[in-house]
């Protein structure tokens, strides 16, 4: 009976944990053509999987991450740390980046027209965050069971919703430009959040900071959806720069 509790509570802590990897995946995939982003969400979802379960499989070396390296300004830094201190930079810069191309950067020729994306360069980017993530989960999934089939079970169980819904959940991302803004604006939220806990962990965990920050970013996508239900707006959305024309009102999802 314990191992099936721990088995339901991990399983839904990796879904809400990868929630973040996915709307990542999602974006990226979208500067793929269109007959790629499907393999490129499988593929990163994949990758996520056997990142997680690789790390499940070494805790002793991840477990030994956690141990302080050095201590700039009175801050103990581990192996982990630095990890999510870079991670979160990354996040924070690739997000910015992001929003700059999708509402500064010149266009040039259609809407149609995408800057060249490799398969490879998305599934690379995808690697980098992909370990980010998995190493916070992987450490919280062990803090609530140690049991090893019970881990990798809630890992492939939730890695099937995610790739279930990633399709989904990117084709209503690319419908909505505001749901893209928002989405890019979570990221930076969260990389935000593994920034401040890389530098201060204990500070990051007794102020609660991730739950406020989930709070914060469902509640302003209930504000959005029903924004999107209310106005039902007739004419076409405006267009964010490097994006293919909207699918029409009728087709939409909301």
């Amino acid at each position: 009976m314990e191992s099936i509790v721990a088995l339901l509570t991990l399983t839904v802590l990796e879904i809400v944990l990868g929630i973040d990897n996915v709307i990542f995946i999602a974006i990226l995939a979208a500067k793929l053509p269109a007959d790629q982003q499907a393999k490129a969400r499988t593929l990163g979802i994949g990758l996520a999987v056997i990142t997680r379960i690789l790390l499940l499989l070494s805790i002793t070396w991840v477990m030994g991450l956690t141990e302080p390296l050095f201590a700039p300004f009175g801050h103990e830094i581990s192996g982990r740390d630095l990890i999510l201190l870079a991670g979160g930079l990354f996040l924070i810069g690739k997000s910015t980046n992001e929003i700059h191309d999708k509402l500064e950067a010149q266009e040039h020729g259609s809407h149609a027209t995408r800057p060249v994306t490799s398969l490879a360069s998305v599934v690379a980017q995808v690697i980098l965050i992909d370990v980010v993530f998995s190493l916070d989960s992987v450490i919280t999934a062990v803090g609530i069971s140690g049991v090893l089939w019970v881990m990798i079970a809630a890992i492939i169980i939730a890695a099937g919703m995610m790739i279930f819904f990633a399709g989904r959940i990117s084709s209503f991302v690319e419908q909505h430009p505001t749901m893209k803004i928002l989405a890019l604006a979570f990221l930076i939220l969260i990389g935000a959040l593994l920034v401040i806990e890389g530098w201060d962990q204990e500070a990051a965990e007794g102020l609660h900071l991730k739950n406020y920050a989930y709070f914060a970013m469902a509640f302003s996508v209930i504000i959005e959806l029903i924004n999107l239900r209310v106005r039902k707006l007739s004419a076409e959305p405006v267009q964010l720069h490097n994006t293919p024309p909207s699918i029409p009102p009728e087709k939409k999802l909301v």
